[in-house]
């Protein structure tokens, strides 16, 4: 059960001490608060926890500084879509909302190489108007002789250029709970140039003592990849265990499936199941068209396979995209025979607004006769 409070309600109030002694009386339950700080109010949150199927919505309405009660019924007490509410499908991060409701295009290198093709990647990217990247520092990779990312020694300069090029969010993978102190102290030695989105690969998907561990900050947003050769509602869960830790800023990442039934492409692409995750929860989803397709692969209409795939996710309702791309694909240390080139930039972003535009029309149109 999800007692929603009057906006701005402080947990110094006295109305808020006589709820949470009220709480703590009920047996079998306890309870955990979350606050949400928005531009113009803060929201208050308290989950029930234990046995509250006996408890009266009626009566915990009633409750002092209680303006809502959810009774939660689904798997996914804390992302999931209950019935009877209307909590929110977005968030925002840095100045860029990231909702079910919008589209966001993270574009960049797979992993950073050197100072110059990160340069150049963002100058391109702020030419074009974008304020999102993804930069990969930490790789984990299947091989152990294979390169696994600069690291830590690289993050300075990777946040001074995107302050730089006003890029406002980054997407970076991290595979260790140290690695978020890596990063928060980059930040910091650099003055906060940008933002980052954590990123948790499809390999740690299911490394739940790292889920609880990123859940238990709050200062970052996380994208959760889903797991390769696991179920849809395994991934979900895996999200969920970061909510449950009290990071609510999700997003849930599509980046195909591992089996040979997806042959010739690198994984067999799942970006059907973007409606279905955004009618079970309430995160904002994303397609990882790179790590699906695994390659430039042209189709006869001269449009490559990664293009298509994208449209296919976008035209389903995505909000955002993580694609790679390199100034010098051949150079790249990881991937590079995915990426797309900073002169395909244009063309790609366009292809994703001709995608995008058309979901809308189908989205208006559902409406229409709805």
């Amino acid at each position: 059960m999800i007692l929603i409070l009057a906006p701005d309600t402080q947990t110094d109030s006295a109305e808020f001490k006589q709820l949470e002694a009220f709480l703590a009386r009920i047996p079998n339950i306890r309870h955990r608060v979350h606050q949400e700080v928005g531009a113009q109010q803060l929201l208050t949150e308290v989950y029930l926890i234990g046995d509250t199927a006996s408890l009266s919505i009626d009566e915990m309405s009633n409750l002092p500084a209680v303006e809502r009660v959810v009774r939660i019924s689904e798997e996914y007490r804390v992302l999931g879509r209950h019935r009877d509410e209307n909590r929110a499908t977005w968030f925002e991060y840095n100045g860029v909302r990231f909702g079910q409701d919008n589209l966001n295009i993270f574009a960049g290198l797979c992993a950073v190489n050197s100072r110059q093709h990160v340069e150049a990647m963002m100058k391109a990217l702020q030419a074009h108007g974008q304020v999102c990247t993804r930069m990969g520092a930490y790789k984990p990779r299947t091989s152990p002789y294979s390169f696994q990312g600069y690291g830590k020694e690289c993050l300075p300069y990777v946040f001074e250029l995107a302050g730089k090029y006003g890029i406002k969010v980054i997407a970076m993978e991290i595979t260790h709970e140290a690695h978020v102190g890596e990063i928060r102290q980059a930040l910091a030695d650099t003055g906060q140039p940008t933002g980052v989105m954590l990123q948790i690969g499809t390999r740690n998907t299911q490394n739940f003592e790292l889920l609880k561990f990123v859940g238990r900050q709050r200062e970052f947003p996380v994208l959760l990849k889903r797991g390769f050769g696991i179920t849809l509602e395994e991934s979900l869960n895996a999200a969920e265990y970061l909510a449950s830790e009290g990071n609510r800023n999700v997003v849930f990442g599509l980046r195909g499936m591992k089996t040979n039934m997806g042959d010739p492409h690198r994984n067999f692409v799942d970006f059907a199941h973007v409606p279905v995750v955004k009618r079970l929860t309430r995160m904002p989803v994303c397609i990882d068209p790179s790590h699906s397709v695994g390659s430039r692969d042209m189709a006869p209409d001269g449009l490559l396979d990664v293009m298509h795939v994208t449209a296919q996710g976008v035209i389903a309702g995505a909000n955002m995209v993580l694609v790679d791309f390199h100034p010098e694909p051949a150079k790249a240390l990881v991937d590079g025979p995915q990426a797309l080139t900073l002169e395909e930039l244009p063309f790609f972003l366009e292809d994703v607004r001709i995608a995008r535009e058309a979901y809308e029309k189908r989205r208006d149109l559902a409406r229409k006769f709805s």
